[in-house]
């Protein structure tokens, strides 16, 4: 009887499995054989009713169906990979890969246009190129370049914090720390990078922004070689001669601390719509590396000194395009991006 039942349920596999038309049927016929109330289970339940003489025989019969069930849905679990990969590459359009670019087609984004441009005069100017986490600790974005906890300064920065105590980095000075304890006291080094504030968007806000830091350290670094350095990059820049004023400013990372501006290059000092009509443009907050900064870095500030500044990529994009609203900037408006592979 049991024997009977065995081959009857072979007999119905066979004829299941020729129904079966994708995986979800086929998903189907195995929970249907080989399920936990499946036909295998069933039978193999009634194992122990089996006369003594016939048990071996029974299981013999039970396993070799067991395998031939489980070969037989791999088997067709290929085929029917087989038959999709067919399909999808029967009905996929081919792209050759060696035909000439489309360069009318698409753009990109001015930030990363400029971005190259920033940093291929910094490193022509012998700088080393560094990367910065996006994703950091309490202590590189705050503590390390001087900004204490219940420090003032913090209250100017809207933090995303991350439930793990980390945060989404503030400011490209986060990568200070690192850059220092890693290339030592003497160094020339720009880290872009992206950075994060919780603000409320608007034309001249946004909560994603895109930054470049600079160090430079070594013996005897003054002003005056902060001063070339930046006016090098915004000829390169610019195409022409820059005139640069320092204003006093205040970081806790750097002492002393300046805002560097630029005579607007489009106006020469007159007055136009891109510098407000003051003739000049806020361009670099800079200053000489504080000596507890350096300290931290694993530097002694008695030997050593040097000079920091920053560079905000988006606010350069503004300056040379003329656009009025950063949000372009992080937006998937193609009609407004594509019309600056002109005019950078």
């Amino acid at each position: 009887m049991e024997i009977n039942n065995i081959n009857e349920t072979e007999k119905n596999f066979d004829e299941d499995a020729k129904s079966v038309k994708d995986i979800t049927s086929l998903e189907e016929v195995r929970v249907k054989y080989l399920g936990k109330k499946g036909f295998i289970a069933d039978i193999m339940s009634k194992f122990r009713e089996v006369p003594q003489e016939l048990k071996k025989e029974f299981g013999q019969k039970v396993n070799a169906l067991k395998s031939k069930i489980e070969n037989s849905i791999e088997e067709i679990k290929l085929n029917l990979a087989k038959k999709q990969i067919e399909f999808e590459i029967k009905n996929t359009r081919m792209f050759d890969y060696s035909l000439p670019v489309d360069t009318n087609t698409g753009s990109l984004n001015p930030r990363t246009i400029i971005q190259k441009q920033v940093v291929d005069i910094f490193k022509n100017m012998g700088f080393v190129v560094e990367d910065g986490n996006e994703i950091e600790t309490e202590y590189n974005n705050f503590e390390s370049v001087n900004v204490p906890k219940n420090h003032p300064a913090r209250d100017l920065q809207d933090t995303f914090w991350l439930s793990n105590g980390e945060l989404l980095k503030t400011q490209t000075s986060a990568a200070q720390n690192r850059i220092l304890r890693t290339y030592g006291p003497v160094c020339k080094v720009i880290f872009p990078g992206r950075v994060f504030r919780n603000e409320a968007l608007d034309a001249r806000h946004e909560n994603t922004f895109f930054q470049l830091e600079g160090v430079v350290v070594g013996e005897n670094v003054t002003v005056a070689n902060l001063i070339y350095f930046e006016k090098a990059m915004l000829k390169a820049l610019f195409k022409k001669d820059i005139e640069v004023r320092l204003r006093p400013g205040f970081f806790p990372f750097t002492e002393p601390s300046y805002e560097m501006d630029a005579k607007c290059p489009f106006c020469s000092g007159k007055g136009c719509h891109t510098c407000g009509n003051s003739g000049w443009l806020e361009l670099c907050p800079c200053g000489m590396i504080h000596p507890n900064v350096l300290k931290m870095g694993g530097i002694d500030p008695e030997k050593y000194n040097g000079f920091a500044f920053g560079l905000g990529f988006d606010r350069l994009v503004m300056i040379r395009t003329n656009l009025d609203d950063i949000r372009y900037l992080n937006s998937n408006n193609l009609k407004v991006m594509s019309q600056f592979k002109t005019r950078m």
